[in-house]
């Protein structure tokens, strides 16, 4: 059988990111030969959190799985939403009873693929059961019934972090991706028992920024340490992520290469 080929696309920031993705997400599909795709739309509201019309809107547009990080529960309507539609996980290592779920696995024509989502507790709130363990017990429970492909999102503050989980899922999960800092790490590579691994995939959100939001009232906080909004920035969208190619029967990640491309946006967007 064919390798199935995957998207991943880091932290949506705000309208600028999620109107870009939406956009592109169908063309994509056709230019890349793309059998499945995840996002992850944290940020995709106001650049904090994420509703349940962005969930919808992102999976009309072709994503199969929505991720989402520590900001899940900005917006207070989502979480009624999350026991409504299982291609939107939260972390895995909330605890027990937590609305929604950290994985979910999804029926394709080359087999059935697994999605996980952990959040890291290095340097970010609030702080959450062992993800190391809780992945590994959820990816040794799909393993056992069979299912090979599975993909991790990780969304932690450390680099140091997100790279000892590769090895630590290394022959166990097919792909082990990074979010949450915004900015794409040069680090594609696979490691020797077969797991693809990028330490952060960075950001689809305004590429003249910082991390998504208007420069000059960072610079401003920076410079005199006084509280101010963060707005999203304008202008052109950075989409960023990875792809990558998998083997349907072992789940070894055959390829994987950044992905990175520039939108052009409208001013009138922010």
């Amino acid at each position: 059988m064919d390798a199935l080929r995957m998207l991943f696309l880091g932290d949506v920031v705000g309208e600028p990111g999620r109107r870009a993705v939406i956009g592109e997400l169908p063309s994509l599909k056709k230019e890349l030969g793309l059998d499945f795709i995840v996002v992850n739309g944290e940020n995709a509201a106001g650049g904090r959190g994420i509703t349940p019309k962005i969930a919808i809107d992102l999976l009309r547009a072709g994503a199969a799985v929505i991720t989402t990080g520590d900001h899940v529960w900005d917006q207070q309507e989502i979480v009624d939403y999350f026991p409504t539609e299982p291609r939107l996980l939260r972390p895995i290592n909330y605890p027990e009873g937590t609305p929604g779920a950290g994985s979910v696995v999804l029926e394709t024509p080359k087999g059935p693929v697994a999605v996980l989502q952990g959040q890291g507790r290095t340097f970010i709130q609030p702080p959450l059961e062992n993800p190391f363990l809780l992945l590994e017990q959820e990816i040794e429970r799909l393993r056992e019934k069979g299912i090979r492909m599975i993909f991790v999102d990780f969304h932690a503050e450390t680099t140091s972090e997100k790279i000892a989980l590769g090895y630590a899922l290394d022959g166990k999960a097919s792909v082990v991706a990074g979010t949450h800092t915004h900015v794409q790490t040069a680090d594609d590579r696979i490691l020797a028992g077969g797991t693809g691994c990028l330490t952060d995939a960075g950001m689809c959100g305004p590429e003249n920024s910082v991390l998504g939001r208007a420069a000059e009232s960072v610079v401003w906080r920076f410079r005199t340490g006084m509280p101010t909004r963060f707005p999203v920035a304008k202008g052109p969208v950075r989409l960023c992520g990875l792809v990558a190619d998998l083997d349907p029967e072992s789940g070894r990640c055959l390829r994987i290469e950044r992905f990175s491309r520039r939108i052009d946006a409208s001013e009138d967007e922010g």
